[in-house]
């Protein structure tokens, strides 16, 4: 057994090896079906993220900055994922979550129309639907430029290349779609339950406008549909009371 400090003092004994979720369980069903991500020793982690040894832990809820960043990361390799399906020849770029969103640069020949975005929110929701499981994974530096480089994603490679040779290189797949990526992320698709793309922009890949512009797909998620529904509302009232509108 290990011990478990919680945020408020409290001690919990578990089975090592147990995860964030099973810790979550054992405080009450309902913190269960909140919980996000956890905060183990000050680091954030995924809700699958295995204890195994004595810690302390704060288990994060969607209105937690952290875990809302982890939740909708997670909502931008959906939309990766979504892209990917629609548009095969689509390049991948990197996908965070940002202030009120998340966002997602890809290299595409094709510009993003409104009908896209829509198209994609539809094929969105059918990812959610299926509930695939974040699987982490880890590959030596060769293994994963292989993988990278057989998936014709020269952005990853130059990700990969640039990491410090000490780094840990980590993958999320999440059904037929797989990211390189730190994580952490949600345990499966399907806690996503709601989604709104904002937006394109063009954006340089890395910053830098000697680099090439990719086209970043701006969005938001919640999760529950009421929480969009409310944050939309209120993305309205705000351009009403916009008195710089001409």
């Amino acid at each position: 057994m290990i011990k478990v400090t919680l945020k408020d003092g409290g001690i919990k004994e578990i089975e090592k090896g147990a995860t964030i979720l099973d810790v979550a369980k054992a405080i009450h069903h309902g913190l269960a079906k909140e919980a996000v991500a956890g905060r183990v020793d000050g680091k954030v982690q995924g809700l699958n993220f295995k204890l195994e040894e004595d810690c302390e832990l704060e288990i994060l809820k969607f209105e937690d900055e952290a875990g809302n960043r982890t939740f909708r990361h997670t909502t931008s390799h959906i939309l990766a994922q979504a892209v990917k399906r629609l548009f095969p020849e689509a390049k991948l770029g990197i996908g965070p979550a940002i202030d009120n969103g998340f966002y997602y640069d890809f290299d595409l020949e094709h510009r993003f129309t409104d009908e896209d975005l829509a198209n994609l929110e539809k094929e969105m929701a059918k990812i959610v639907q299926a509930d695939y499981p974040l699987e982490r994974f880890e590959l030596p530096r060769q293994e994963a430029l292989k993988l990278v480089e057989e998936r014709q994603e020269p952005y990853k490679v130059e990700l990969i290349n640039d990491l410090p040779e000490d780094a840990v290189i980590s993958f999320y797949k999440e059904g037929d779609f797989t990211d390189l990526c730190a994580g952490p992320h949600m345990p499966s698709t399907g806690a996503v339950k709601a989604v709104k793309l904002m937006s394109v922009a063009g954006a340089y890949w890395r910053g830098s406008e000697k680099n090439k512009m990719l086209q970043r797909i701006y969005g938001t998620s919640f999760p529950k549909q009421k929480m969009l529904d409310e944050y939309l509302e209120k993305l309205e009232e705000a351009k009403k009371r916009d008195h710089r509108k001409i």
